[in-house]
């Protein structure tokens, strides 16, 4: 039932780290800048932004969550109610001791926080840093969510592990774990329909993923698309 639309994938200011005066004076590189708002395109504007520690070297790098602002993006839905359809991207920089350096973009591979969900809700997209790797969460209430979880490599975030669990109401029917390093793939079945959250009986079944290169986030064209072989 929700996977035929989930399967399809602002908290706060950005941070400005402390500089002294003389060191505005000094030449930047061409590929640094001072405060991260620098490296929003034009045509985009920041929709919100994550601080955490990408690379584990103790600083805290940035998560731009950027929007466009295309004007006829900005229509009359179905419920004829004025909606902006513009599709969000990702900026992530990391922390060169209060500067920035631009890791990777991708300007529009999320839709619209205004996207029709059908006789859902659209889902809501939330971004988090923890313990090095980058979570991107799609939640869908009480219809479960789905989660990407990457990690700086190769010059790039690449993604290593997917979770999803599906559910109707407290009850979780389904849950699927892939780890894309180990190249295992884990779901577990609820077999107990009248649970009511917390005594499900799940069946586990592993499987083996396919060899393939790891998917980098700066080549993903659209995370609603990104998993819908699952």
């Amino acid at each position: 039932m929700m996977k035929n639309y989930l399967l399809g994938f602002g908290l706060i200011v950005p941070m400005l780290l402390g500089y002294r005066s003389i060191e505005s004076k000094k030449t930047i590189a061409p590929q640094q800048k001072i405060k991260p708002a620098g490296f929003i395109p034009k045509g985009f504007v920041l929709f919100n932004t994550v601080k955490g520690d990408l690379n584990k070297d103790g600083l805290q790098d940035v998560v731009l969550i950027v929007k466009g602002t295309d004007k006829s993006k900005i229509i009359v839905n179905r419920f004829e109610e004025r909606v902006d359809r513009n599709r969000r991207g990702i900026i992530i920089l990391m922390n060169k001791r209060g500067r920035y350096e631009l890791a990777i973009r991708n300007l529009d591979c999320f839709s619209s926080e205004n996207e029709d969900g059908g006789v859902y809700f659209p889902p809501e997209l939330g971004v988090q840093i923890e313990k090095g790797n980058l979570y991107i969460q799609y939640s869908h209430g009480r219809y479960g969510y789905w989660r990407y979880t990457f990690r700086f490599r190769n010059a790039d975030f690449e993604l290593i592990g997917y979770d999803s669990s599906d559910n109707f109401g407290p009850r979780i029917d389904r849950e699927t774990s892939m780890n894309f390093l180990t190249k295992k793939k884990l779901v577990k079945e609820n077999t107990n329909q009248n649970a009511e959250g917390g005594d499900e009986v799940f069946k586990e079944k592993w499987s083996a993923l396919p060899a393939n290169p790891l998917v980098k986030l700066s080549q993903i064209k659209d995370f609603d698309e990104l998993m819908s072989g699952e």
